[in-house]
């Protein structure tokens, strides 16, 4: 929250940055416990205008979900993939529908697309990153 009560809103990437029916990482960093930086891995995918965000980890056993460095969607470009345990989740909603972890379900991060560009909205990151 800003000092005005407002969610605290972050540019992340541009739109057009991500391709249509695409998703791309990104390593972010948020302070920890105890105020120091975590790192903080996410993904954010696009179809047409709409975009949704989730952290990328795998509810199965907390591994990155990418099968490949950026890679996140199944052969149809219909569903996100673990990479790991082959687990398939819905784009929309980040519910596992097949896999280990069926019934589980993906960290959603809220986003808004505001003047052509993707912001997540309501936390707190640590804007300098992690450092060199």
């Amino acid at each position: 929250m800003t000092s005005t009560g407002t969610p605290a809103i972050y540019a992340v990437c541009a739109l057009d940055d991500i391709p249509n029916r695409r998703a791309r990482a990104f390593v972010l960093a948020r302070p920890g416990a105890d105020g120091a930086p975590q790192v903080w891995p996410i993904f954010i995918l696009r179809w047409g205008k709409h975009v949704r965000a989730y952290e990328n980890r795998c509810p199965h056993q907390g591994v990155h979900l990418d099968w490949e460095r950026g890679e996140f969607l199944d052969g149809e470009g219909m569903r996100i993939q673990c990479g790991k345990h082959g687990a398939l989740f819905d784009m929309g909603t980040g519910l596992c529908v097949e896999g280990p972890c069926r019934g589980e379900g993906l960290s959603p991060i809220e986003v808004v697309i505001d003047e052509g560009e993707i912001c997540l909205v309501g936390v707190d990151l640590i804007e300098d990153g992690l450092g060199a």
